[in-house]
């Protein structure tokens, strides 16, 4: 599985933004995407996470409300809006897969270690 990351950028304080994630290579429809992002000094943190199937959606409590995960299945492209962005939002979002069946037990799609794809990170900065 091979995974692109586009869409980021440089926005003000309560613009919207979305970030895309392109899957290529073995069939995507048993894995599970997400988005987590890092910044500078610190730890890459879970955002949103999409199953294939669509049966998984969950958000971090930071992202509810402002950010909405989706797939585009034909496009095989995940796509992640961001809206009301905060400076505190800035960082670099990162998409990952796994296969659901190495992430089975409830939530393990938030931790980082479970995800074996990675896309190469793409800039989002919020200005105040």
């Amino acid at each position: 599985v091979q995974l692109q990351a586009s869409g980021g950028g440089l926005v003000q304080a309560g613009d919207s933004l979305r970030v895309s994630c392109e899957v290529s290579g073995r069939a995507a429809k048993d894995v599970m995407m997400a988005w987590f992002r890092q910044a500078p000094g610190t730890e890459r943190e879970f955002v949103s996470v999409i199953s294939w199937n669509g049966e998984i959606i969950d958000y971090a409590d930071s992202a509810k409300g402002r950010f909405t995960i989706s797939s585009d299945n034909s496009k095989n492209t995940v796509n992640l809006q961001l809206t009301s962005l905060k400076p505190e939002d800035s960082a670099v979002y990162y998409c990952a897969a796994v296969y659901q069946e190495y992430c089975s037990e409830p939530g393990c799609y938030r931790d980082s270690l479970q995800y074996h794809y990675w896309g190469q990170g793409t800039l989002v900065t919020v200005s105040s």
